[in-house]
Order: C-alpha cells, then sequence, then structure tokens
C-alpha cells in the first residue's frame, strides 16, 4: 500500500471510531484524491476548526468552487455541525474527512462521479 492508501485508511478509521459513519470508500478515495497534494502536508491536510478564516477557505474553496453549491448561512451551519460530529475536541481534524462529510451533507456524491 501506498502512503495514499494509509492516509485513506487512517480517514476511514475516523469516520468510523469518531464520526460513528460507514465510509463510502469508492467515495472517500476520490474526495481524498481531490485534496491532492496537501494530503501529505501536516499543516494543510487538517482543518483548523477554531479559526474563523479557515472555516471561510473551506466554505469559498470547497463548498462553493468545487461542489458549486450557492453561499449562504446553511453553509457555515453545516461546516459547523460537521465539526460538531467530528468532536470540538479532536485535535486533528483531516481536511478530507470534514471535505467527505461535506459531500455526504449536500447530497453532492455526484461531483466525485
Amino acid at each position: 500500500m501506498g502512503k495514499r492508501d494509509d492516509l485513506i485508511a487512517k480517514y476511514a478509521d475516523d469516520l468510523k471510531t469518531k464520526c460513528g459513519m460507514t465510509p463510502d470508500m469508492a467515495l472517500l478515495t476520490k474526495v481524498t484524491i481531490g485534496c491532492g497534494p496537501s494530503i501529505y502536508d501536516a499543516d494543510a491536510a487538517t482543518v483548523a476548526a477554531s479559526q474563523p478564516t479557515e472555516l471561510e477557505t473551506v466554505k469559498n474553496n470547497f463548498l462553493i468552487k468545487k461542489l458549486g453549491l450557492k453561499d449562504g448561512p446553511d453553509l457555515m451551519a453545516a461546516i459547523n455541525s460537521v465539526i460538531e460530529t467530528y468532536g470540538k475536541s479532536e485535535r486533528n481534524k483531516y481536511r478530507a474527512v470534514i471535505y467527505y462529510m461535506l459531500t455526504k451533507h449536500f447530497k453532492k456524491e455526484s461531483v466525485y462521479k
């Protein structure tokens, strides 16, 4: 297994153990690949959930640009909901896991087909 496969397995484990959901491995793989090289960078691989600028970046670059959603209060509410599910006290909130949960939340799996 390569480094990406190891990371995908780690993300799947987080979804199971920390978020209480069974991951769709095909979708998780596509979301992870969609994150590009950021998954290999310790800082970029995680989302700093306590920083409003980081949450704005998730909203603008992922929800609006990637998933094609319209800006509105429901976007930030969804981000906060996903972070709540992941666990606010969880130090490492992986970007791929958050993006996966947001993709599922908005039923935008078709973006990755």
